[in-house]
């Protein structure tokens, strides 16, 4: 009788495409702990940051250039892809380049987004609201597997509590696991302070590792990262993403 395991699944990368030269000095630290450690990582980062608090904030480089610079690095590194969507008609080009088109939080209950990301017949990793609970979530994904979802993953990532503030019932990873087999624990965003940085989001990393262990206690199936090499430079969700250099040794824990 075999014994296998099934490997978790790991998601990394910075939040936003800051540059070409972060991108790369990011998936070069990534395919490095893929072959040490026997694993594959998906990368990620976002061409367009649409939910940014403020009008001012940094957004990325946009679709086009953006889906370019991921391409890039999916043809150099031969890394899987993934990114989000913010609008319908997004979906069939991020297609074309990401293995796996990621639903912001906010945004888990646009049918026409769902139904959009569905169709292009690419796995669909609907993020759960911060105003909604795990059981909650099977209405987004049933929208999805009507549209002619083929796999539909979920990513945990805190519920509202009060203003500026987030905090994980990790009761919601075994309630999405109901749902679907494939429930992945966002470990940067659930550390946010949403809004709390006086035009920004504001939050605390050193939270992340525990947030990762405590996701394992109940279950998580997958992990997501935000990694940067200078977080606190980094041009959105600094205070959050977790330190690149420190990515490996919390992934060796969790294996």
């Amino acid at each position: 009788m075999s014994n296998h395991i099934q490997q978790p699944i790991f998601i990394a990368g910075p939040c936003v495409i800051e540059s070409q030269e972060l991108l790369e000095t990011v998936a070069q630290e990534i395919v490095r702990i893929n072959e040490a450690l026997q694993i594959q990582i998906v990368f990620k980062a976002s061409f367009d940051k649409a939910n940014r608090t403020s009008l001012r904030s940094f957004r990325g480089p946009g679709l086009e250039k953006g889906l370019q610079m991921l391409a890039q690095i999916k043809e150099h590194y031969g890394l899987k892809i993934t990114t989000d969507i913010h609008e319908s008609y997004q979906a069939e080009a991020v297609a074309e380049v990401c293995d796996i088109l990621q639903i912001p939080a906010f945004l888990c209950r646009q049918t026409d987004l769902l139904v959009a990301a569905s169709r292009t017949g690419r796995i669909v990793n609907i993020k759960k609201a911060q105003f909604l609970s795990g059981h909650d979530m099977r209405f987004p994904v049933e929208k999805a597997l009507e549209s002619g979802a083929k796999e539909v993953w979920l990513t945990e990532r805190g519920n509202s509590f009060g203003y500026n503030n987030l905090v994980v019932d990790f009761r919601n990873i075994p309630d999405m696991k109901e749902i679907v087999p494939t429930v992945i624990m966002d470990c940067t965003h659930s550390v946010q302070r949403p809004g709390g940085g006086n035009g920004s989001t504001s939050g605390d990393r050193k939270f992340v590792p525990a947030m990762a262990k405590a996701a394992k206690a109940f279950g998580a199936t997958g992990y997501f990262f935000e990694v940067h090499p200078t977080p606190d430079q980094g041009l959105s969700d600094g205070p959050n993403m977790l330190e690149l250099h420190k990515l490996e040794s919390l992934i060796k824990e969790l294996l």
